[in-house]
This record gives C-alpha cells, structure tokens and sequence, in this order.
C-alpha cells in the first residue's frame, strides 16, 4: 500500500485548502482512512477518520465544525476539506490507512509522507 498526500500550503488564517491522498496498491475500499497532524515539537495527533464505507466519520474536537473528510472511491482518494483555518493548525499533515477503524496513531498500518500545512495570523 502506498499513500501519496497532497495539497498543502501557505495560507493566512480565514482561508481554505482541501488535502488530497491517493491510495495504491491495494483496493482502497478495503481500508478505513485518516488524517492525523504534527506540529513542530508535538507528538501526532489525530484529525479526522472515515470508514471504508463512508458511513462513520469522526473528528478531532480542535477540528469539528470547520474541517470535513471525503473520499471518492472511483479516484482512490480520501480528502480533508480545511475551512477556517487558524495558526494553531500549522502542521505536518498524514493520511493514514489501516483496515482497522481508529483514531489512535499507532493503530494504523501505512502512511503518507505527509504534506506541510502553515497558517499565517
């Protein structure tokens, strides 16, 4: 399985980006998908999670209300929808996958290489 994450950037804080992460090698709707992020000098900490179905979602309480994870099984890709954002979500931002359904890092078998997210005040 391999995990290719894009879509990060330098934004100000109000804006918008929408992460993108491609899963390959193996059938996407097998694995249950998550965003997690690490800050400098912070341990990873878990964003958001969806079901290989689409049918249970769950987000971090720093994150409910203003980001939204999707995926589109025809493309591969699960996506993580950032609306108002604020400095405190500058990031280092990994999909992950795993058949399992977690929100606990070390519950999840493969990951992205992550994609770097900064929010200017």
């Amino acid at each position: 399985v391999q995990l290719q994450a894009s879509g990060g950037g330098l934004v100000q804080a109000g804006d918008s980006l929408r992460l993108s992460c491609v899963l390959s090698g193996d059938t996407f709707t097998d694995f249950n998908m998550g965003w997690f992020r690490q800050a400098p000098g912070k341990e990873r900490e878990f964003v958001a999670v969806i079901s290989w179905n689409g049918r249970s979602i769950y987000y971090s309480d720093s994150v409910k209300g203003r980001f939204t994870i999707s995926k589109d099984n025809a493309k591969n890709t699960v996506y993580l929808q950032m609306d108002s954002l604020k400095s405190v979500d500058t990031a280092v931002y990994y999909c992950a996958a795993d058949r399992g359904f977690s929100r606990l890092v070390n519950d999840y078998n493969y990951w992205g290489q992550g994609t770097q997210v900064t929010v200017s005040s």
